[in-house]
């Protein structure tokens, strides 16, 4: 056989090049994929990166593996696009009610829609303690939990990771969808792509991804605990939902609507999210935000034939209302804005 195979990276080179210098998005995908179970996040701790227990199936048996790493948003380069490819841009709200819903609530439509007609059977996206507004990832596989859920402050930061190995691996779901900001888009698009063994059952199993429009995450403890409750006397409770537009907008269950610079809130942004150029999560089958819609509309960008079949059975259903009323220019300055935190190389 003779013949020498370069070994590939593995969670060294990914402590090295991502964990130890500030580059980790925290997005969790190192931890779905590893099969020996030996990366994860240390709960209530300091979590900027995952842990190794130590092992790898690479370093320790001489295993073939390096999935962590071929996975990883932050070990490729970042894309320059603006809004990148995409078939349609729409605006659209929901036609169910959706109690807690962020924008339009078209989001939380279209996957209710898509569990009941059986385009898919499980999302793995964030969901939240109402009573702290704690977020956690979970797999959800009714339309009734999926709606009560809607709404969860996807600008917290939350790795997806438990949620995506329990759905794929564990409860051996075969159509997913994923919902998630784009460090977790470019995450799973990696998967997807990826013809690598270990990452097949992630790439068969994953139906859709939709991302979600992010400027950058917070830290939940920093946000809440200090500046929220400690420093303003303001509770999770009387929050109904929290957006990011140029700066921290919350909306009160009195009405209130208490707006805050980001310049105050800078220190409980994740550190990984300073290197990120992403704004629309361009490498989604859909992605959705606020910006660029009027108040009660959700922004789609149809980035294919996968995420419009989805949209065009929601309006079928009538679940779904879509107009052509988008701001694109907001969108292009926002993502333009963002893009010029690119490294200089």
């Amino acid at each position: 056989m003779g013949m020498i195979v370069m070994a590939d990276k593995n969670y060294i080179d990914l402590k090295s090049e991502i964990w130890d210098t500030g580059r980790c998005a925290a997005c969790g995908a190192c931890v779905a994929v590893c099969p020996a179970d030996a990366i994860y996040f240390e709960t209530g701790g300091n979590t900027t990166h995952p842990l190794n227990s130590g092992y790898c199936k690479e370093v320790n048996d001489g295993v073939q593996c390096g999935s962590c790493y071929k996975v990883c948003p932050r070990a490729y380069p970042s894309s320059t696009e603006v809004i990148g490819d995409h078939i349609d841009i729409l605006s659209a709200r929901a036609d169910i009610s959706v109690p807690r819903k962020q924008s339009g609530g078209a989001v939380t439509a279209i996957l209710s829609n898509a569990l009941e007609e059986g385009m898919i059977d499980a999302v793995v996206t964030v969901v939240e303690d109402p009573w702290t507004l704690r977020p956690s990832s979970s797999v959800i596989t009714s339309s009734d939990v999926l709606v009560h859920n809607a709404g969860s402050r996807y600008n917290w930061w939350v790795p997806l990771v438990s949620s995506l190995k329990e759905a794929v691996i564990t409860r051996k779901y075969t159509k997913i969808a994923v919902v998630g900001v784009p460090c977790v888009v470019q995450a799973v698009s990696r998967m997807r792509t990826s013809n690598f063994d270990l990452l097949r059952p992630f790439k068969q199993n994953i139906r859709l991804v939709i991302g979600l429009f992010c400027t950058e995450t917070f830290d939940y403890e920093k946000l809440v605990q200090d500046k929220l409750i400690t420093q303003r006397d303001i509770h999770p409770l009387d929050i109904i939902h929290f957006d990011v537009k140029g700066q921290l907008e919350i909306t009160m269950k009195n009405g209130g609507n208490i707006k805050i610079p980001l310049s105050e809130v800078e220190d409980c942004v994740r550190p990984g999210c300073n290197i990120c150029t992403d704004l629309t999560a361009l490498d989604a089958d859909l992605s959705a935000g606020s910006i660029g819609s009027s108040k009660g509309h959700t922004t789609l960008i149809v980035r294919n034939s996968v995420g419009k079949e989805f949209i065009e059975n929601a309006v079928s259903n009538k679940k779904l209302t879509l107009e052509n009323d988008v701001d694109l220019e907001l969108i292009q300055k926002l993502s333009t804005k963002k893009l010029q935190r690119m490294p200089d190389v």
